[in-house]
């Protein structure tokens, strides 16, 4: 099984909506501190695509936790079964075009939203079965 080829992006949910974004998706937990939503413009919030909160507590954002960090993440998100919700309306949305992932984190390169990204972009047949890969 070949890697999907996929129209994805990953920016900070607090930078202003770009008409190139496509579909809007929040992937964390939590909604970000001060971002209001009727002007957020976010079309999906998958809170279960993000870390556990107990990962998430433990991680604390500490850089030289992030490699132990990817891979417990990295090991949740393998243990989602395929027919869960989020990932349904991922491979939705990625059917459709273009999607930014969104996430609240200050560190545009340690963060989760990476760590998905990386996910996202090996085979899995959940994707590559919807998507006609």
């Amino acid at each position: 099984m070949s890697a999907p080829r996929l129209d994805l992006q990953i920016r900070r949910a607090y930078d202003p909506p770009s008409p190139d974004d496509g579909t809007r998706i929040l992937i964390d937990r939590l909604w970000p501190r001060g971002l209001r939503k009727d002007g957020a413009q976010i079309d999906h919030w998958l809170k279960d695509l993000a870390p556990s909160p107990a990962l998430r507590v433990w991680f604390g954002h500490a850089p030289q936790r992030f490699a132990e960090f990817s891979s417990r993440y990295t090991a949740e998100l393998d243990a989602l079964p395929d027919n869960a919700a989020a990932l349904q309306t991922l491979s939705q949305a990625l059917r459709a075009g273009r999607v930014t992932l969104l996430f609240a984190a200050h560190d545009p390169q340690v963060n989760h939203a990476r760590v998905l990204e990386d996910w996202l972009r090996r085979p899995h047949a959940w994707l590559t079965a919807r998507n006609g890969q």
